[in-house]
């Protein structure tokens, strides 16, 4: 989960900008509806990001750190430990499933919006 989400450009662009806060980040909707039949542009959304929480901070530095061609073996223990403060049921170590990380993850960073 944390491979592919490293590898998303748009969530990578998006973790970088909200690093900074203050900024006004432009979202744009695809022009392709994938229910429809037809396409459409909607306008774009401009959101103002605030101080990001500790979970979007610890998941900017992992997917930079992902990104980093010289970086050897990454580990992702500070957004581990930041997960496991929004989810206390994937602290002990015990074996989870991959979408409700995802989920947790998703829904924790949305939460320090």
């Amino acid at each position: 989960v944390l491979q592919n989400l490293s590898q998303t450009p748009v969530l990578r662009e998006l973790l970088k900008e909200a690093k900074m806060p203050g900024t006004t980040v432009k979202i744009e909707s695809p022009e392709l509806c994938v229910l429809c039949c037809f396409s459409f542009k909607q306008e774009p959304q401009l959101i103002k990001l605030d101080q990001p929480g500790p979970l979007t901070l610890a998941m900017h530095q992992f997917v930079t750190e992902m990104q980093e061609t010289k970086k050897g073996v990454v580990t992702p223990k500070e957004l581990f430990a930041q997960v496991c403060e929004k989810a206390i049921r994937f602290k002990g170590y015990q074996q989870q499933d991959s979408h409700e990380l995802l989920r947790y993850l998703l829904d924790g960073m949305r939460a320090e919006e």
